[in-house]
């Protein structure tokens, strides 16, 4: 039995000389050249690559084009995510946030039935006006940084422009959107 036991390490290690040689013999024969110049010429600008990109916007887009075609009907179903957390009616109470009947145009952080807003919020000064909604739509951590308020925002400019739209109809006196 051991007979046979040398017989197959005496293959394997025979094999494995064989592919060594081989190997030293393939590299002997084929000696690859570098090329002169690329095969496949690229073209480099000598500008620098920060130069030649874009600058990404700062913050979201103006939404005064979308304003006219904004559906207030489309922000009712957008702001449905926001009921958990807001009230929309006249007279209704808060909850985790205030409640937004008539927000646009009123003071930022105004007293709304004794809401207590955080101070990044309180820290702000002006009005909810159009560009200060999208601003705040967009991303309200960037807005008021260390806000109460955890939604991350919406990327998208048409469904701001319809919140912000049906916002604007929760009012007894809704603010023209084009003049804003």
């Amino acid at each position: 039995m051991s007979f046979e036991m040398n017989k197959i390490a005496a293959a394997i290690l025979v094999a494995m000389i064989l592919a060594m040689v081989s190997g030293l013999i393939a590299n002997n024969l084929v000696k690859p050249k570098p090329l002169a110049q690329n095969a496949y010429p690229i073209a480099v600008s000598e500008q620098p690559a920060a130069a030649a990109a874009p600058a990404a916007p700062a913050g979201p887009e103006p939404l005064t084009p979308l304003l006219a075609s904004a559906d207030v009907n489309a922000g009712k179903q957008q702001a449905a995510k926001c009921t958990a957390c807001h009230t929309f009616d006249k007279g209704q109470p808060n909850r985790i946030g205030p409640n937004l009947y008539g927000i646009v145009g009123d003071e930022i952080a105004h007293d709304r039935g004794g809401y207590d807003f955080s101070p990044s919020l309180k820290a702000k000064t002006g009005e909810w006006t159009i560009d200060n909604l999208n601003q705040w739509l967009y991303k309200p951590q960037d807005f008021a940084h260390g806000t109460k308020m955890t939604f991350v925002g919406l990327a998208k400019a048409k469904d701001r422009a319809d919140i912000i739209a049906y916002l604007n109809s929760l009012s007894d006196n809704p603010k023209p959107l084009a003049s804003q």
